[in-house]
């Protein structure tokens, strides 16, 4: 039986693990597949993280790019939720700067309410997408990531309904919210891939997710700096910190490195300027590589933990051990769903991860 935690922020282990697993999805879209066949296997993913005993789901917000289909977080996990009953659900993350503070805490209030205590609110303060792009989502505002703790600030004060008197926004109420007997809030956590979001969110006393999925070279130092930098809040007493990581559990090690080349090469067009749909294997696999691609794919998977289930689970456990993180969040990004739905059922197996009461 899996046992839900009574904290939302920390939550049990399954199994063998050695802190709580979570799931990472990003509605990928393959090649020669559909948006909507993407969101339909997010919603079997949620199913099987709920099923598998998993603590909690996230999904991203990005823009623009045609190999992701999550470009609105709260519309997708209002569909996940009236699907699951149990796993938590969450933002990894949403962009706060793209968005007004009050439209996001209408949002996940409504999400709140929608789900009470099965949601996560993730920030982030990159735009997740190019520069263009984030203007028109913008609309000509000039605020962007270096305003991002006044927005954040003036989001917490939306969702706790708690604007001091004289304030101009002390009349204004984000609802679903407090001012209609909502005694619950989602948790607000602060994404990143560098220093900044690591050192504000231990200032504020808040639960740090760091992407060691694309930023693996600076996991530990982000983690020091925010352990140093943590002060005891409401929220939490001692620091809790969250890693995003890549990885796929196959039967066999070669059909393993098989599907994360779809997602390198993914990743390798993407960085130089020409993103797309993921490729499939059979794509992947007759890519005429450069030597400088080879290079830039081979650093790219060997932040990727793949394998056969027994070397997954070493590879996590040894992720734990190095950066001392308090829970993993797993990412599986490769071309399409049976993969990855199997490296998920790999996984739970390989930790011993037993069914959840249904």
């Amino acid at each position: 039986m899996v046992e839900e935690s009574p904290d939302p922020i920390r939550g049990s282990r399954s199994g063998t693990a050695p802190v709580p697993l979570s799931v990472l999805d990003l509605a990928t879209v393959g090649s020669g597949l559909t948006a909507t066949e993407a969101l339909r296997t997010s919603t079997d993913v949620a199913r099987l993280a709920e099923a598998r005993g998993y603590h909690r789901l996230w999904v991203a917000e990005h823009h623009s790019l045609t190999g992701v289909a999550s470009s609105s977080p709260a519309v997708l996990l209002a569909h996940l939720a009236a699907r699951t009953a149990r796993i938590r659900l969450g933002s990894g993350g949403v962009m706060l700067p793209n968005h007004a503070p009050l439209v996001i805490a209408e949002q996940f209030g409504t999400l709140e309410a929608l789900a009470p205590g099965r949601i996560d609110l993730g920030l982030g303060r990159a735009p997740g997408t190019d520069g263009a792009t984030a203007a028109a989502l913008r609309r000509g505002r000039t605020d962007g990531a270096e305003e991002f703790p006044q927005q954040l600030a003036e989001l917490v004060r939306f969702l706790d309904d708690d604007f001091p008197d004289g304030h101009p926004y002390a009349r204004i109420h984000a609802v679903p919210g407090p001012a209609q007997g909502n005694p619950g809030r989602p948790p607000v956590w602060l994404l990143g891939s560098s220093g900044f979001s690591a050192e504000l969110a231990g200032r504020l006393g808040l639960p740090f997710a760091f992407a060691h999925h694309f930023s693996a070279a600076h996991t530990v130092p982000a983690l020091q700096l925010y352990r140093e930098s943590f002060r005891p809040s409401d929220v939490l007493d001692r620091p809790y910190a969250l890693i995003a990581v890549s990885a796929l559990a196959a039967d066999r090690e070669q059909e393993a490195h098989r599907q994360v080349l779809t997602g390198a090469l993914a990743m390798l067009r993407l960085r130089s300027g020409r993103p797309g749909p993921v490729p499939s294997p059979e794509a992947a696999a007759a890519y005429p590589f450069t030597a400088r691609e080879r290079e830039f794919t081979d650093a790219w998977l060997a932040q990727v933990v793949h394998g056969t289930p027994d070397a997954v689970r070493e590879g996590l456990d040894a992720l734990v051990a190095r950066t001392g993180a308090d829970e993993l969040m797993v990412t599986t990004n490769v071309h399409g769903p049976r993969a990855r739905l199997r490296s998920y059922e790999l996984l739970a197996d390989a930790y011993r991860m037993p069914d959840a009461v249904r």
